[in-house]
Parts: C-alpha cells; structure tokens; sequence
C-alpha cells in the first residue's frame, strides 16, 4: 500500500454568539483536517487540535508545504517512521503547530491502518481497557449580555439534566471573581457532582497559591493549567501546597516535550490532546511514561467529531493508574460549547446514554465522515 495524496481541509464557521476565556474571545469554531490517500482506495481521517485563537492554516501550511512531498508513495504502515520523520523534518520549530500537524497525519494513517485491517484503532494498539467512558461537560464560556454566577448555575443544572455527573468550568477571570463563580455554583448543585477548573494558563504561582487555598473547602476534582506551560518551577511550588489535583498537557508537546513533567512528578493528572501531543504514535508513548511514574492521564479533547472519535480510540487503550478493583476514575472530555458542525461531521454521531458515553468499535477511528459537510464549511486556503 502507497500514498498517493494528502489533502488539508480548513473548515471554519463564525459563531452566531461569541464566547470568551480567559485569554480572549472566540468568535468562530474551526478545525484543520487532514485525509490521506492510498493506492487500494483506503481513506484515513485525521484532525489537528484548533484552539479558540489559533488559526487552522497554521497546521494546513505544515501538511501542505512540509510533510505532503514527504508523505507521497510511503507506506501508512511505517508510521512509526513516519512520525519521526516528520518530527526531524520541523525539530527546528519546536512544538506547538508543527507537533499539532504531525498529530494530524499521524491520526490519519492509523486511520488508514485500521480501515486496511478491519479493525478499529484500539485494538492496533493492544486493545480495549474499557468499552464505555464516562464523560464530564466542558463549557462554561462567558457570553456577553449575561449575569454571573448566575449563568454559570444555570449551565451546571442543564448539563446535570442531561445526565452529566461531571462539568468542568472555565475560570481564570481574577481569583475574587472565581472564588464567587466556584463557590456559587459549588452550593447551588451540592456536594455530589464532581467538578473541575480550568483557568487557561491564567495566573501566576502566587495567584494560584491563594485561590487554591481558598478553594479547599470546594470539593474540586482537578485544577486544570492555572499556570504557563512554561512555568514548570511554579506547578511543582503549587502542587506541593494543595490537596485538590493539578493537571496539564494540552500545551506539552510529543514524549521530549513531556519527559520532565512526568519524571519530576510535577502534575497529578497529565492531560496529552491526542490532536496536538502527537497523535496516536506519541500518545501512546506519553501514556506509557505516565504509567511507568505512576501517574493519570485524562486526555484534553476540544475539537470536531473526528478528533473525538479519535481520542474514544486513545481513551479506550489507557490502562488504570493505577490498576487496582478500584482504579481512578478516568473521563472524557466532553465539549458541550457552541459549534456549528461537531455532529454533523461524521455520521452516526456520538453521544452519551446512561451517564456513559460508548467506544465506537467500527474499523480506524470508528466513524464514517460527511464529505457534504466538508463541501459546506471548507474554506479556501492554499487551493
């Protein structure tokens, strides 16, 4: 089997209303997807993580200008040769987009791989730990024209209507304004849902001392990115002074970019985005170090279907950490924010029943994509 093509599609549509973070406003949803052609007709699907700032044409110019002339007439299944490849191809660029691109490619030829055997991805991988996931709500963005923490209450009550146990809430907009929003809502659902933060690499070690303090009392799952990702000094000083989980990795990049996380011990859950940590080749990898350290791993997923497809795969590969009758409890990351075509990109969406969400097991990624939806949001770009 041979490639014969690669193609980047860019689809973008802007939001009828925009939301904010701590680092901005987001006012379109935009994904970066690659597919992969082969010779015997077998199509792969891939997606690079597009953040709410970043521009997908990032990744694109990597796939398209890069690794495309380096791809073509390869085999898919030197993938592990491949992503080294491609890796050394951009290493004088570091992480960020180029590790983004290749995790993009790299989920597309496991793609191929698994469509060429009849097998879904995870059992390529060495098989399924769990055929089911239980998901937490991600949400939580402010609107303008809203009341918080009213807004924040009224979203918490919603998602556990839906049948969540699980959200997590955006924070990051100064610690007396968070303090209010975490304690809020902490009352108005009581004590039983589990929740989780996330400030976005918000504050500095002292900001985050003081709030994490605070909060002791609010029965929080994991504090996600309250710092840098450059600030490895700063997580090691705030983990060492609180009960409540510090986690982190949808800023980290590839094994090298993990390496000292992990073997310093600094974070208690480590949070890989199988759509820009790598894909499934260093993901894996990530995880195995996470486990010989002893260490969780809840994967970051933000994206369209496919990446969530994707990383259902990755999900269903992770072993308990550790493996006991009774091992930590490990969730997917389930966006429930605004976007016009999550759904719609695949078929057969996905969605949650009982609490659980269930592991696509058809062959790859375990889902068929629209091409019609495709058509309808593609946007130009180096066509």
């Amino acid at each position: 089997m041979k490639i014969t093509d690669v193609f980047t599609h860019v689809l973008s549509k802007p939001l009828e209303e925009p939301f904010a973070f701590s680092q901005g406003w987001v006012k379109k949803r935009s994904a970066m997807i690659v597919e992969i052609v082969t010779d015997e007709g077998v199509v792969g699907w891939g997606e690079s993580l597009c953040h709410g700032l970043q521009p997908p044409e990032i990744a694109a110019s990597f796939v398209d200008r890069c690794f495309k002339p380096h791809l073509l007439g390869r085999d898919p299944f030197d993938v592990e040769v491949l992503w080294e490849e491609m890796y050394n191809l951009t290493r004088p660029f570091g992480g960020g987009s180029a590790v983004n691109a290749i995790s993009g490619v790299d989920i597309a030829l496991w793609d191929v791989i698994g469509r060429s055997l009849n097998k879904p991805v995870s059992k390529l991988l060495g098989g399924n730990f769990r055929d089911e996931i239980t998901p937490y709500a991600t949400g939580f963005y402010r609107k303008e024209n809203l009341n918080y923490p009213e807004a924040g209450i009224k979203e918490a009550k919603m998602h556990l209507s839906k049948g969540f146990n699980a959200f997590k809430l955006k924070t990051g907009f100064g610690v007396e304004d968070d303090l209010e929003y975490i304690y809020a809502i902490r009352e108005a659902v009581g004590n039983e849902p589990k929740m989780m933060l996330d400030a976005n690499c918000a504050y500095n070690s002292s900001q985050a001392r003081r709030l994490l303090f605070e909060l002791e009392d609010a029965n929080i799952n994991f504090f996600e990115e309250p710092l840098a990702p450059e600030d490895i000094e700063g997580y090691k000083e705030i983990k060492n002074l609180t009960s409540t989980f510090i986690a982190a990795g949808e800023n980290i990049f590839g094994k090298m970019g993990y390496r000292h996380w992990v073997s310093q011990k600094v974070l208690d859950i480590l949070q890989p985005d199988l759509c820009s940590s790598g894909g499934f080749t260093e993901c894996k990898k990530i995880a195995s170090m996470a486990q010989a350290w002893n260490t969780e791993v809840i994967p970051h997923v933000w994206g369209s279907g496919i990446g969530l497809a994707a990383s259902m795969q990755y999900i269903a590969t992770l072993p308990p950490t550790p493996l006991s009758l009774n091992p930590a409890g490990l969730y997917l990351e389930y966006d429930q924010s605004d976007h016009p075509f999550r759904e719609e990109l695949i078929f057969n969406a996905i969605h949650m029943e009982n609490g659980k969400v269930h592991i696509p097991q058809k062959p790859g990624i375990g889902v068929d994509i629209n091409r019609d939806v495709i058509e309808e949001y593609e946007i130009n770009v180096f066509k």
